[in-house]
């Protein structure tokens, strides 16, 4: 079993139980307490677990329910999600992965022509009565809290395909790249971005500079980044650096997260305060 997928296994035994000994997750994860105390080390650092003696207690959030991370930096994901939604043109084949801003760029196509692929029931039963739109739903294993289809037939139906843009959540961003917390989500996401001409990744600020447990791809695989005011100069320069086009874009009525200098426009800017452009590069190119 690979790392990750244990750690998730041991973060998953964790979360349904409370509080688990260390002994019983050797027992169900099939490894020695060595392996376990090192593991637990790590969800600890990331915030998942808290580790006690003889055991763990679950403190983290790992794949949240959708309904219970709606409210959370929801100003700056609504104008995030429209901004995002503002790049499909008439025509476009796009992707969409599941998750709360995703699902706010999803609201902001109705109405468009478009071709969307997405692996999230919530986006499917948004979009599934417009008449415009040709969607097609990724089959897989349904994960139940958040409503997105994940696993090996995803990946497979992804192989089929071939799309103009994807847009993209993710549960933290470092200097290393893209996390998320599920590693069965990364493999799928890491899927996505292989068939995409374009990846977009749409977070509002407070995902900036934080990990999670599955890493899933260097900054350089993305394009575009769409994020809200709260960007620091900082993670402007590192997005620059990285070859990221920058899209800054305030809130309604004032954003509560600007940073100071930030602009407070919905122009797409690169971290340099120069209109971004938006060339297409082939996933994976510096």
């Amino acid at each position: 079993m690979l790392l990750d997928q244990r750690r998730q296994q041991i973060l998953t035994i964790i979360e349904s139980l409370g509080f688990v000994s260390l002994a019983e997750l050797a027992m169900r994860a099939q490894v020695s307490e060595s392996t376990v105390r090192r593991d637990l080390e790590q969800l600890e650092r990331l915030g998942h677990i808290r580790r006690t003696r003889g055991g763990a207690a679950y403190v983290g959030e790992s794949l949240t329910p959708l309904e219970q991370r709606s409210d959370q930096a929801r100003p700056q994901k609504l104008a995030v999600g429209r901004a995002a939604a503002e790049l499909a043109g008439a025509g476009d084949s796009i992707l969409l992965d599941g998750g709360t801003t995703t699902l706010e760029v999803a609201r902001h196509l109705v109405g468009k022509p478009l071709q969307v692929v997405t692996n999230s029931l919530p986006v499917v039963n948004l979009l599934a009565s417009q008449s415009q739109i040709e969607l097609v739903m990724l089959g897989g294993y349904l994960y139940p809290k958040t409503g997105v289809v994940l696993g090996p037939l995803t990946i497979e139906s992804l192989r089929q395909i071939r799309v103009r843009r994807l847009f993209m959540s993710v549960g933290g961003i470092t200097p290393r790249g893209l996390f998320n917390s599920n590693s069965l989500l990364a493999d799928t996401e890491r899927a996505m971005l292989d068939v995409a001409d374009e990846v977009v990744v749409v977070t509002d600020s407070s995902k900036l500079g934080h990990s999670a447990l599955a890493h899933l791809c260097e900054l350089k695989r993305v394009h575009r980044l769409v994020v809200d005011t709260g960007i620091s100069a900082e993670w402007r320069e590192i997005m620059a650096d990285s070859g990221v086009a920058l899209q800054v874009v305030a809130c309604e009525g004032g954003d509560s997260t600007r940073s100071p200098g930030s602009g407070g426009n919905d122009l797409a800017r690169s971290a340099g305060g120069r209109e971004a452009a938006s060339p297409v590069r082939t996933p994976g190119a510096g």
